[in-house]
């Protein structure tokens, strides 16, 4: 039996299709609450009906600017409601928004605006802004409400709707062009990873410009008509505890880290909570159960990439086996590939690959051709079990060869995470001499003599550098 499943096809994609209607389809039931912004003591609340509003008179404002559809328009915004008005509106008008994160330093954004071209920048006071020649403008929520709604802008499904960057395999920005298509390949997430309902409170801890938070935290909620949770800018970790608590938050969508964070903190019972939602970086089985043994509830671990968003993951109502990440998205078509392209034996590792014709693969990396052929290659090792469950095993280039075996550094490094007061471990090769490489493991334990340690080699580089 070969590595290759084939579960297509997705729903038929409108001849004529914009994203923000269909993320806003819902706002039909207008009083519902769409959007919470989490703030220590008053919270901020968005009806569907503001949400819709907002956009579309964002929609109108950004037209009345001179921009035609297909302008692209940066945007330098921080966890605010401004970012997604910004995002939907600019879709809604058939413009291009391309979201980028705050703590970028204006030399790092010159480079990226240089690649995008914007027309427009729409930036929050005290954002670093690129040096381009492009129009600046602040946002302007109570303008924006006072407006005539703009149409929406119904057009060729796979035409240009947003731009991400992602570091991509050799570490450089890469600037990754996505069709108004690639939110219909999200309808799969929501029964088969997040089994997300109306009536669900989700809260996403990052921040607004991870596509993560962006497709899980936002435009996934509001698609099925439930509410968002997002902590206002600034809210430290140790607050989600109380947070999740308070805003009877129903699933928490987080990176590995912060469910590390979370488990060194009190968390109250949380009655209200059904599962957590897991991706941005492997989910290690022993964080996994003890996740469970802290809340009674169980983590769902989502593999993705920015240029495909996820196609792998467990979910309530088929959890991964425990070792495993999940299982094919149903409408999927992937496989695991040889260094020939062809797929591999089940239980033997390759190359995890998506086919070119999912509706939610990129268009294309700006300055680069459409991906050619039958597969996308995404660099991620992976093995399929004979039940069709996937095992991530990291980068491709990651691989550590010990003895002639190649091993996966997530592999090393799962094997440490039982271990007590451990809170981070790597495994990676170091080369001492040409052709002499050694495979290392670097653990950190919470223990007083770790502490010691550090502290002790903290005070003699800083004398060093006094």
């Amino acid at each position: 039996m070969l590595s290759e499943i084939d579960t297509r096809p997705f729903p038929a994609v409108p001849p004529a299709f914009n994203l923000s209607g269909h993320v806003l389809a819902r706002a039909a039931s207008p009083e519902r609450t769409a959007l919470v912004i989490l703030h220590p003591e008053a919270d901020e609340t968005v009806s569907y009906s503001r949400l819709l509003q907002l956009t579309r008179g964002c929609a109108t404002a950004l037209l009345a600017l001179g921009l035609t559809p297909g302008d692209r328009i940066l945007l330098r915004l921080g966890n605010t409601l401004a970012f997604p008005v910004l995002y939907l509106g600019a879709i809604w008008a058939g413009l291009v928004p391309v979201p980028t994160s705050a703590a970028l330093t204006g030399f790092e954004i010159t480079a990226l605006a240089a690649l995008v071209s914007p027309r427009l920048i729409v930036a929050e006071p005290g954002i670093p802004l690129p040096d381009h020649p492009a129009l600046v403008v602040t946002p302007d929520l109570a303008a924006w409400s006072g407006l005539p709604p703009a149409e929406i802008h119904l057009a060729d499904p796979n035409r240009e709707a947003y731009i991400i960057f992602t570091s991509g395999t050799s570490g450089a920005p890469m600037a990754v062009s996505h069709a108004h298509r690639a939110i219909l390949a999200r309808q799969t997430m929501h029964r088969h990873w997040e089994d997300l309902r109306q009536n669900d409170r989700l809260l996403h801890a990052g921040a607004l410009n991870w596509t993560y938070t962006l497709g899980t935290g936002l435009l996934d909620p509001w698609t099925v008509g439930a509410t968002a949770l997002i902590p206002a800018a600034g809210m430290p970790p140790a607050a989600l505890p109380a947070l999740l608590e308070r805003a009877q938050a129903s699933i928490l969508a987080a990176a590995p880290g912060l469910y590390r964070q979370l488990l060194r903190a009190k968390i109250p019972p949380l009655p209200y909570l059904r599962h957590g939602l897991s991706a941005g970086e492997a989910l290690s089985g022993a964080l996994r159960q003890a996740w469970r043994n802290r809340t009674g509830t169980d983590l769902h671990e989502a593999l993705g990439m920015s240029e495909c968003s996820t196609y792998i993951s467990g979910s309530p109502t088929r959890p991964a086996p425990e070792g495993a990440t999940g299982f094919p998205q149903p409408g999927r078509h992937l496989a695991i590939l040889d260094d020939t392209g062809h797929p591999v034996p089940r239980g033997q590792q390759g190359e995890l690959a998506v086919s070119t014709a999912d509706p939610g693969l990129m268009r294309h990396y700006l300055g680069h051709t459409p991906p050619q052929g039958r597969w996308f290659r995404t660099g991620d090792a992976a093995v399929m079990a004979p039940d069709g469950s996937v095992t991530h095993l990291g980068r491709t280039d990651d691989l550590l060869n010990a003895g002639g075996f190649r091993v996966s550094p997530t592999e090393v490094e799962a094997a440490f995470h039982a271990l007590p007061d451990l809170i981070a471990c790597a495994a990676v090769p170091v080369e001492p001499a040409p052709g002499t490489t050694i495979d290392i493991q670097d653990l950190f334990f919470n223990t007083p003599a770790r502490r010691k340690f550090l502290k002790t080699e903290a005070t003699e580089y800083a004398q060093r550098e006094n």
